[in-house]
């Protein structure tokens, strides 16, 4: 039986220190500052961040058909079978994209939308390469991820709507967005019903939005898997992680923690912060 290998892209926000061990490749979306062009994970956090502050406006591109095709032939070629699983295609092409490429192997490769992003995402590609690296069949990788996408819930609480406007992604989403800001400074929280990024609730502050997203989360109980991810608010987003490990008695140092690249940030701007949790299986 062929060995199942995990590619995904760069939007699941897994660091480079996890995906080697796990044998994930890794398909890196495009940053745009006009003319200038880099792979995700060419600029560093802070050199992204230092480009917006003099005032460049970032964007975003799927990768390459091309891209895609790379990365599945090598493992095809070395003898694996491969899942792609993509960000949400609901608001991106990638996921087209990983498909078009696909058709050229045949049933060597299959994709998966994960109707998420980040980490939400990242624990999909996640349980996909434990349950290759432990040996299952490419139908039985793919059965387990789908389980495991339908009890992942992805929170984000946007400190502001300037860059998910700039980014044109959420085009149906801006002018609920738009009225609802204007109101008292309020804050939307937003979650992915089905891959469609959508208005979850709304909070009068900042605070108030943290407190309804450890809100959420607490409901999920009993939880097996749980990640805090920000953009440039590291103090808020490690208070989250500390309540929130307090709060569900989830281990510490089994959170995943991590700050988002350009990426994402591209499209969430300054003060974001997400929450990812996976619910144990009933």
């Amino acid at each position: 039986m062929r060995q199942v290998r995990v590619v995904t892209d760069s939007a699941a926000d897994l660091a480079p220190d996890v995906v080697g061990p796990m044998e994930i490749t890794v398909v890196p979306l495009v940053v745009r500052f006009g003319e200038e062009t880099y792979l995700d994970g060419q600029l560093t956090i802070d050199q992204f961040w230092q480009k917006v502050k003099e005032g460049h406006h970032p964007g975003t591109s799927q990768p390459s058909i091309g891209a895609f095709e790379l990365a599945y032939s090598r493992l095809v070629e070395a003898g694996h079978s491969v899942l792609c699983l993509t960000l949400t295609g609901k608001h991106s092409g990638t996921y087209s994209g990983a498909c078009a490429a696909a058709r050229r192997f045949g049933d060597k490769v299959r994709v998966l939308d994960s109707l998420s992003l980040s980490l939400g995402q990242g624990f999909q590609v996640l349980a996909a390469a434990r349950a290759a690296l432990a040996g299952l069949s490419l139908d039985e990788v793919a059965q387990l991820v789908e389980r495991v996408r339908e009890r992942t819930r992805l929170f984000i609480l946007l400190d502001t709507i300037e860059f998910i406007r700039r980014g044109g992604r959420a085009n149906l989403l801006l002018p609920t967005l738009t009225r609802i800001t204007k109101v008292l400074q309020i804050k939307p929280i937003l979650t992915l019903p089905d891959g469609h990024l959508s208005v979850h609730s709304l909070a009068r502050s900042y605070g108030r939005g943290l407190e309804q997203i450890k809100a959420e989360i607490l409901r999920l109980r009993p939880i097996e898997g749980l990640a805090v991810i920000h953009a440039r608010c590291l103090d808020a987003a490690r208070k989250m992680t500390s309540d929130l490990s307090e709060r569900l008695g989830f281990p510490h140092d089994k959170i995943i923690f991590a700050e988002t690249g350009p990426l994402l940030s591209t499209h969430s701007g300054p003060g974001v912060i997400g929450v990812a949790a996976v619910q144990q299986a009933g």
